[in-house]
């Protein structure tokens, strides 16, 4: 399949994240959310991005008015009538995105494919909703899209190989490595992220270390370029305790039991970065 013509639904970071490298690898991007407020803030972060890019001397400012050119604001489903392919990067919740999926299956052209990019839900589940699981199939971008090179592409237990082979060279044309994933809970990133993540929140709440000593141990004695916890604040906390319940109740291992303190941060509205405040204080 040439894919041309895309549709992003969901204009937060991810969402515009992915317009954007679609938008520059070629393809007419809908941008799509409901919340005007949050369409505006999704397409003048695109311009940002791409303005840095030129600052940097990444791309040309030629490319980058090529690029959003490219770009349109979309406030209604409705306009995924033509899309090749449409990438679903709304919030993580089943019910929110089996209802999104059920509209693009009435709406879309037959052989368009509808792609989601949710973290750890069962991609089969999703699927289910639809008269075509064969073309769903789960597209999950690291964060910040525009500078992470992996996408999990993950198959549903009725994708097509069809299917799987347009996504897989679709994520080559945005200069992307792609990893064949099977269905199941938290996928590879998450499932291997989230426990380590949780383990750290762990030894803060069983008074093992501070936070700013566990991220420095993990940092200057494991090499990683960013603490759990910091990492976890980055992320959000609430996003951490989703994905660590959708563990724990996938396999029911209690290897995945969120720790008491995640929980607690959350219910305090503690999440992190976004909130002002999670293990750490932001300004």
């Amino acid at each position: 399949m040439d894919i041309k013509n895309v549709m992003v639904i969901g204009a937060g970071q991810m969402g515009s994240g992915i317009a954007q490298v679609c938008a520059q690898s070629g393809c007419n991007v809908l941008l799509n959310d409901t919340n005007e407020g949050a369409l505006k803030t999704g397409m003048k972060n695109i311009e940002k991005h791409l303005t840095r890019s030129v600052e940097k001397e990444r791309i040309t400012e030629e490319e980058k008015n090529e690029t959003l050119n490219r770009l349109t604001a979309s406030k209604t489903l409705d306009d995924a009538a033509d899309c090749d392919v449409v990438i679903e990067a709304v919030i993580e919740n089943m019910d929110v995105k089996a209802d999104v999926f059920s509209k693009l299956d009435k709406i879309t052209k037959k052989d368009a494919i509808l792609a989601t990019n949710t973290s750890s839900l069962p991609i089969t589940e999703i699927a289910a909703v639809t008269n075509r699981p064969e073309q769903v199939i789960g597209m999950h971008f690291m964060n910040p899209v525009p500078v992470m090179k992996l996408v999990e592409v993950i198959r549903g237990l009725q994708t097509s190989d069809k299917t799987y082979e347009t996504i897989t060279e679709m994520a080559a044309s945005l200069n992307k490595t792609s990893v064949e994933v099977n269905d199941f809970p938290g996928f590879v990133a998450n499932r291997i992220l989230m426990p380590m993540i949780n383990e750290a929140i762990y030894t803060v709440y069983e008074g093992v270390a501070s936070p700013e000593d566990v991220d420095t141990v993990m940092k200057l004695g494991m090499n990683h370029p960013m603490g759990p916890l910091t990492l976890a604040d980055f992320i959000g906390l609430d996003t951490c305790l989703f994905i660590m319940e959708v563990l724990y109740e996938g396999f029911g291992d209690s290897k995945y039991r969120p720790c008491p303190l995640l929980r607690k941060y959350v219910k305090a509205g503690w999440l992190g970065k976004k909130s002002g405040r999670g293990f750490y204080q932001y300004n």
